[in-house]
């Protein structure tokens, strides 16, 4: 089978008796699917594409004109372990593409859009016949996503709806495997988060989240001295430049055009002063309530980093882990942050909703010692509004 590529791309063919190309050029998610069933047949999941012009494109951004429902670092990742050649040869991502030029691919498989009921515990804030919402654990991704497809929040809500308070998961976003997701937090981020149960829901609420109609009020534990107590960040944030294994997941600030408008709020909560603190921690943390204006990808985590007062337990963006400075035993590997307060319009019966996430495990243990040890000092700032005896209150 063969098939013509878009202007100046390449014509594509498939090595099976009835190949995965669509029209255009591109891979059919769908056969792929198919042929992942049919007892993991490569043969029937290889691919090959002739350029018929010389493109002079990276091999990765080539491919990713042609098997969409990849994304670049996924595809790169796929070049390094040996699933694409070029004439016949292993490939680098970065290797340019001649006329006469043949590709071959083994396609993995999409992930499944299908997604499977899990008896995972949810600790709920409230629930009614339009939405649901949690506060979500730090050690738990929000939706399926490229090799993680089980062990979500989606899973275990499709569970409990299932066999304990009814309803489903709107169908928006279905396609993707996020049915129900109004917005996420990182994996390791905890706290306060919404899912939709009707399509109408999710749409209105959506909306609310578009145009900035939602207050999302976040607590971290920050390494250093905050000065002033309170201020605007306002850096733009984009994608690391680099692409090699470790930076591709990470963002930064960016004055070009790759940078997005990005502003945070913060007001400083409380001090802590450890005196002959552990070398690595500093004398000096702090904890402090954010206000997002905008959403960014690891917004917060950025403009606290790039203010000099990275997140306790942040390995990424210039954190370290933090350990008892009495006992020396750790209390938190993973980034000291937590949605702690989230307050939106319901979307359809109009009335105001605020709801505060308590904060769990780890992160409230980590608290609780700089109370106790760090000298704490409270503060009181205009515009902070998060209970932090609520959030801090413990199980």
């Amino acid at each position: 089978m063969s098939g013509s590529g878009r202007p100046g791309g390449g014509a594509a063919r498939s090595e099976g008796d009835s190949g995965p190309i669509l029209p255009g050029g591109k891979v059919d998610p769908d056969a792929i699917r198919r042929a992942a069933l049919d007892d993991d047949d490569e043969a029937l999941r290889r691919v090959a594409f002739v350029l018929k012009r010389d493109l002079r494109a990276r091999l990765d951004k080539y491919l990713t004109s042609r098997i969409t429902f990849m994304s670049r670092s996924q595809l790169q990742r796929l070049i390094e372990q040996g699933g694409v050649c070029v004439n016949e040869k292993p490939a680098k991502a970065s290797t340019r593409l001649r006329l006469g030029d043949r590709v071959e691919v083994v396609v993995p498989p999409p992930p499944s859009t299908e997604i499977q009921p899990e008896q995972i515990p949810l600790d709920v804030l409230y629930e009614d016949e339009h939405l649901i919402v949690l506060n979500k654990r730090a050690d738990i991704i929000v939706h399926p996503a490229r090799s993680e497809l089980s062990g979500t929040m989606v899973n275990a809500l499709t569970w409990r709806f299932a066999h304990e308070s009814g309803g489903s998961l709107s169908q928006v976003g279905s396609s993707l495997a996020r049915p129900g997701v109004v917005h996420r937090l990182d994996r390791h981020t905890s706290g306060c988060i919404v899912f939709a149960k009707t399509d109408e829901a999710h749409w209105k609420l959506g909306h609310q989240f578009e145009h900035r109609r939602v207050d999302k009020r976040y607590l971290a534990v920050v390494h250093g001295r905050v000065e002033p107590e309170a201020d605007v960040i306002q850096m733009p944030i984009g994608p690391h430049p680099s692409r090699a294994k470790g930076y591709r997941e990470k963002c930064v600030v960016r004055h070009d055009h790759l940078g997005k408008d990005s502003i945070t709020i913060y007001r400083l909560r409380e001090r802590y002063s450890l005196s002959g603190a552990p070398p690595g921690i500093g004398d000096h943390l702090a904890l402090v309530e954010l206000e997002l204006k905008t959403g960014r990808t690891h917004q917060i985590r950025v403009h606290l980093s790039e203010s000099g007062w990275p997140i306790v337990g942040d390995a990424m963006y210039g954190g370290r882990a933090m350990a008892d400075p009495e006992s020396g035993e750790t209390i938190i590997e993973h980034p000291a942050l937590h949605a702690a307060l989230l307050a939106f319009t319901h979307p359809i019966t109009g009335r105001p909703m605020s709801f505060t996430a308590p904060v769990r495990t780890q992160m409230r243990d980590l608290i609780l010692c700089l109370r106790r040890v760090g000298r704490p000092e409270s503060l009181s700032i205009g515009g902070a509004i998060v209970n932090l005896e609520a959030a801090i209150a413990g199980d």
